[in-house]
């Protein structure tokens, strides 16, 4: 059993006991967290598409961690102008443990 979930402006496929990275959501580690916004819910040979969500499925997980991804360069470049910059950007995500698919 799988769904297509949508939060943080993305879209994540998510089986029951997976764990997702997915934009910063509020909350502490411990919290139980309820994606609304399923676009997709597979059960076996039955599949369930919305337009654009399916009515009455939700997928509930847990935030087990809080974190920021790896650094990223930004690096900007004009050539023969003398113009150059060099930024650092590190990601606010949070881990979420999915718990239950209802479909």
């Amino acid at each position: 059993m799988y769904a297509v979930v949508k939060t943080g402006g993305k879209q994540y496929m998510v089986g029951q006991g997976d764990l997702v990275r997915v934009e910063k959501l509020p909350g502490s580690v411990g919290d139980a967290v309820v994606f609304d916004q399923v676009l997709l819910v597979s059960k076996e040979d039955d599949l369930k598409v919305g337009r654009p969500t399916v009515d009455g499925a939700q997928v509930k997980g847990t935030i087990v961690e809080q974190g920021r991804g790896k650094k990223l360069i930004v690096f900007k470049m004009k050539r023969r102008k003398g113009y150059r910059r060099k930024m650092g950007h590190r990601q606010y995500y949070t881990g979420v443990r999915v718990e239950a698919i209802e479909a």
